[in-house]
């Protein structure tokens, strides 16, 4: 049975308004979700810009649009468009080939950096996601947090100074500190220091570095430094790392008449049939997980000593208060003893 003309247009009328709805829908429309996508995609592109330039600005490096497409990877179309923007919203100054942050577009770059290394606090204290995950997972929320869920978060973090890599955290106001110290290979033989900061881009560094269980706060001697490699002791064990590698390690350099703790070593370098006595846990381990060292009778002054070794030797039990612990070779690592 066909219909008739006029309810075929009612029928055609009604599916067309329908679509019309769904599409210019007020906020839930496609219309809408649409366009707020792709100002949020322009917000985060304007944002990742701010940060990098505010980081090559602090290195003194010059800032080059044909550096910026490579370090960022967005569309040559899509970085001039969104530059362009940035230039007429006051953000930036543009000279041809060469960026300049203008103090608006400053302000607002420490203020992404706030929110970052912040969220790399609240990681490194309160969760369990492994170190190389910090940072990507800090630059998704850089974009998210307000900067009322900023201010909440710090509060809630106890207003934290440095961030879980030594890198300093912006105030609230925008004051932002500087990394006292020198690159590790630049320091000469002998020189004794506190490593005070750990580079984490670019990341295949960052994870050399961190398989080579360095940690911030520990106090170091250069026993050689060459182009080849820069070898130190730290907490009773030898570490080589070919300069450039060394180059993302900052370390504070102190008096040799100091006392450096020399004869601090690391829990995990312990044998079996000797005793020592716990100087204290690395600053390293963090949150969560000191706490629950320091629970477990892993304090000052506190005696310790090998009970079991698995057939790995990761874990070893360790007897500390009468009571055998079970930690594994990276959590030992972060406990530091004076052998007896």
């Amino acid at each position: 049975m066909s219909l008739s003309q006029p309810l075929q247009n009612l029928i055609l009328f009604l599916v067309l308004a329908g679509m019309v709805f769904l599409f210019f829908r007020p906020v839930k429309g496609w219309f809408w979700l649409i366009k707020n996508s792709i100002k949020t995609n322009t917000k985060i592109i304007s944002e990742d810009i701010l940060k990098q330039m505010y980081t090559w600005e602090n290195l003194g490096q010059d800032i080059l649009k044909n550096e910026l497409k490579y370090s960022l990877k967005y569309s040559d179309s899509t970085l001039e468009s969104v530059l362009l923007s940035m230039s007429k919203n006051g953000l930036i100054q543009l000279e041809r080939n060469e960026l300049n942050l203008t103090p608006s577009g400053r302000e607002y770059a420490i203020k992404i950096v706030r929110v970052h290394r912040l969220w790399e606090k609240y990681l490194a204290e309160k969760t369990g996601f492994e170190k190389t995950e910090w940072h990507a997972r800090a630059e998704e929320m850089e974009h998210k947090l307000s900067q009322e869920e900023t201010n909440v978060l710090a509060t809630q973090l106890g207003n934290p100074v440095y961030d879980p890599h030594g890198d300093p955290i912006p105030s609230h106001a925008g004051d932002v500190l500087h990394i006292e110290g020198e690159h590790l290979n630049d320091l000469p033989v002998d020189a004794v220091g506190k490593i005070v900061h750990i580079e984490d881009e670019p990341v295949i560094i960052y994870k050399q570095i961190l398989a080579e269980n360095i940690h911030i706060g520990s106090h170091i001697r250069i026993v050689e430094n060459n182009a080849q490699r820069v070898v130190f002791y730290a907490e009773g064990e030898e570490f080589k790392l070919a300069p450039e590698v060394a180059a993302n390690i900052t370390v504070e350099v102190l008096d040799t008449s100091e006392n450096i703790e020399d004869d601090a070593v690391r829990l995990s370098a312990l044998p079996e049939n000797e005793t020592a006595v716990i100087l204290g846990i690395s600053k390293e381990c963090r949150g969560d997980a000191r706490r629950r060292l320091l629970d477990l009778g892993f304090v000052k002054g506190a005696h310790i000593e090998v009970d079991l070794v698995s057939p790995l030797s990761n874990p070893k039990a360790y007897l500390i208060k009468g009571t055998s612990i079970a930690l594994r070779e990276d959590q030992a690592a972060k406990i530091l003893i004076k052998k007896q």
